[in-house]
């Protein structure tokens, strides 16, 4: 298990103890994993190894078997994401249309890599699949704003928006 993570785990005693009680409600039933999967990440925003592991311990099932799911279903992120979240999509109307050289000016002004968040926890980024935006291609969202037949020029417009 490879974590590329730049903030360390940091749970509350409040959090934890949702995520218990969450265990508590599906303990003993079948096919509580996914419940509460979602549960702990809305708890937490993402599931970090140390949340898997409390709830492989409190519904029994191996560890394996729960990174396993997290890390097959998109719906569930192991790595926490910014006050800001930009997504560029990479769908193929917005990759044509210029994508790649939108998610690089990205990557450089805010210091991150895709799929990665910054140490002050203020910006996330993600290369998404097709958003169902294609007439707007290319297409950014921040957290839910979406941008879309962008240019390099309107990025740094946008990113300084959210940045200043």
């Amino acid at each position: 298990m490879v974590e590329n993570n730049t903030i360390p785990f940091n749970g509350t005693p409040e959090q934890h103890e949702k995520l218990m009680a969450a265990i508590e409600k599906y303990k003993g039933t079948k096919g509580a994993l996914i419940p509460v999967l979602h549960e702990a990440q809305e708890i937490y925003g993402y599931l970090p190894i140390e949340v898997q592991k409390t709830i492989a311990e409190g519904i029994n099932v191996p560890l394996s078997e729960i990174y396993g799911v997290v890390t097959f279903y998109t719906q569930f992120v192991t790595q926490p994401k910014g006050e800001y979240r930009f997504a560029v999509c990479l769908g193929t109307a917005c990759y044509v249309k210029g994508a790649g050289a939108i998610i690089d000016r990205i990557k450089e002004r805010i210091g991150v890599e895709v799929g990665t968040c910054s140490a002050d926890g203020k910006c996330s980024l993600d290369a998404t699949r097709c958003i169902g935006a294609c007439g707007l291609a290319p297409v950014l969202t921040v957290n839910d704003d979406v941008y879309g037949k962008l240019t390099l020029d309107d990025v740094d417009a946008i990113l300084d928006k959210y940045l200043k």
